[in-house]
């Protein structure tokens, strides 16, 4: 549905290098810093945690180059929903929307805002999450409210106001702080191999491919065949969450210059820039820490522990600037994005009717802060972080649903035009599929705590799609009635 004549229209601002920096920045949060401790617990030796981080890293390059076919057939704004919508239907459609609403987009805001108020607390004590500043109960349940979870509201409300302003203010937060992110990142590297430790690198490289769960105790755990297999789902669970939000370029393409080309091509350029630079974080890792160090970590922040090696005492206030700015522009990159998937639904009667307008900047403001709104709830609810390792499974199902799409599309749809075609068509696709439903029925069978909570958020929405739908249906009768 087009703008009614006078109304704002979106503005074709965005360039490659703004859809590159997008990907890369949405991309590259705190999980790099962090969640390779729980891999390392998990699987236990070095081979097998930079195994999981380029099978991650080879399912996100695979997923982003087969979603430029999708984007060349629709450069409209709202990638993966519309994507799902025209390969199925708009229920299927809505699913998305709504999970991604209800804590997808909102939870990984809220998320990475929190770990943005985290690690200014090395620098400013007083905003730390020990420093609770309003405590109670509430029946049975406790709730307080940390100076961490303030600081992370106040950072998504001010990037939301930012972002009513325009796209242009956005881009150019997004790509300062992409760049800065990207050049810190490669520079924290390059420096942890001029630091790199023989008889650390021996030791972990020595015996790399023994597969063993690390235990508290500092002792080893056995595994069996069946038990493996779980123990590198279990782990892809941090390495596919550090991972997402890759697909935020295709909500914007109501915005980019050139979309059928641009869009495939930021996909490919930012999932790659992030593969290289995530395995390469790892495989310092291993260079400057021991196994039992990166498992250990306190708090699980390796990249604290590997930059004191690297820079001594000064080093984690080295790596704290370096994942406020991380966060600051990931957040922002989620931010700007999201709006535009509420904006879609809207004009499909599938959302509030105010969310499909453009305020006089041509950025749908509605979206952006109810999206705040949500996100700010899920900061103060403290769940954030359950949430998210309850959605991965149903991140990967979405994901692998609009890869098929594409196989339907061939079918169904032909003659379409088709600017750019699934790189490695048809292996390179259903390879990812294979892989993504391996790692979705494994989480089934070994860790059914990342699964059914995830399900039950998105069946949730069956009911308020019809619901919705016949509000919407009931409201434009009374328009024309009027």
């Amino acid at each position: 549905m087009e703008p009614l004549q006078g109304q704002p229209k979106m503005k074709h601002e965005l360039g490659l290098l703004d859809g590159t920096m997008l990907v890369a920045g949405s991309m590259i949060g705190s999980g790099i810093f962090i969640v390779s401790a729980d891999i390392t617990r998990n699987i236990g030796s070095a081979g097998w945690l930079i195994f999981v981080w380029i099978i991650t890293g080879f399912m996100t390059i695979t997923a982003a180059v087969s979603y430029g076919e999708l984007s060349g057939m629709y450069p409209k704004a709202g990638g993966q929903y519309v994507y799902l919508k025209e390969a199925y239907n708009k229920l299927i459609a809505f699913l998305y929307g709504w999970s991604f609403f209800a804590v997808i987009q909102t939870g990984t805001i809220a998320a990475v805002g929190v770990a943005f108020s985290k690690f200014t607390a090395y620098l400013i004590p007083a905003v730390s999450e020990d420093n609770i500043l309003f405590s109670t109960m509430i029946g049975k349940l406790h709730f307080s409210i940390s100076a961490a979870q303030l600081v992370s509201i106040v950072v998504i409300v001010l990037l939301t106001f930012i972002n009513t302003k325009g796209v242009k203010s956005g881009k150019l937060i997004q790509n300062t702080f992409t760049i800065t992110k990207l050049l810190s990142l490669f520079g924290l590297i390059i420096f942890g191999f001029f630091a790199l430790k023989g008889d650390v690198w021996h030791a972990n490289w020595g015996d790399a491919w023994n597969m063993h769960k690390l235990l508290p105790d500092g002792s080893f755990g056995s595994l069996t065949m069946a038990a493996a297999l779980g123990a590198i789902a279990a782990s892809m669970v941090g390495s596919i969450f550090s991972s997402d939000s890759w697909n935020n370029v295709t909500f914007i393409a109501g915005e980019m210059n050139n979309p059928k080309r641009n869009i495939g091509l930021s996909l490919f350029l930012g999932t790659l820039i992030v593969t290289i630079i995530y395995v390469s974080a790892n495989v310092m890792y291993t260079g400057v820490l021991s196994m039992h160090d990166i498992a250990g970590a306190d708090k699980d922040r390796v990249a604290v522990a590997a930059s004191h090696v690297i820079f001594g005492n000064v080093g984690t206030y080295v790596i704290a600037v370096m994942i406020m700015i991380s966060t600051f522009g990931c957040n922002n990159g989620l931010i700007m994005a999201g709006a535009r998937v509420y904006y879609t639904m809207a004009k499909d009667g599938l959302f509030f009717k105010k969310t499909g307008t453009l305020n006089k900047f041509a950025v749908p403001e509605f979206g952006l802060w109810i999206q705040a709104l949500v996100a700010s709830i899920l900061c103060l609810s403290g769940r954030y972080g359950d949430l998210l390792d309850m959605i991965s499974f149903v991140v990967v199902i979405f994901y692998v649903l609009t890869i098929f799409g594409i196989y339907k599309l061939r079918v169904t749809r032909p003659d379409a035009e088709r600017p750019y075609k699934a790189f490695g068509y048809p292996v390179l696709p259903a390879i990812y599929i294979i892989m993504g439903i391996a790692f979705c029925i494994l989480l089934i069978i070994y860790k059914p705590e990342f699964t059914w909570p995830g399900l039950i958020i998105v069946l949730i929405g069956i009911p308020i799609y019809y619901i919705t739908k016949y509000f919407s249906k009931n409201e434009d009768q009374t328009d024309l009635a009027s």
